[in-house]
């Protein structure tokens, strides 16, 4: 008789690194024009889009950033 599978196994979170990750959304230029907290990055990226012809796909935002578990 075979003993049975996956019993009093438990995995095991494996930790990549002690280091801290984020992430942010990515916000048009449009956000970015209305914000009330202008970043550098934020205007850096309203400049480049304000000349005709440009096209975005965005910037990450910093100040919504979130921790990751």
């Amino acid at each position: 008789m075979a003993p049975p599978k996956g019993k009093g196994k438990v995995a095991k979170k494996k930790v990549l690194s002690s280091r801290e990750q984020y992430t942010m959304r990515i916000v048009e230029s449009s956000t970015c024009a209305v914000c009330k907290t202008q970043c550098t990055r934020g205007l850096r990226y309203l400049e480049q889009m304000s000349q005709p012809g440009a096209v975005g796909r965005g910037v990450p935002c910093i100040l919504t950033r979130k921790k990751i578990n």
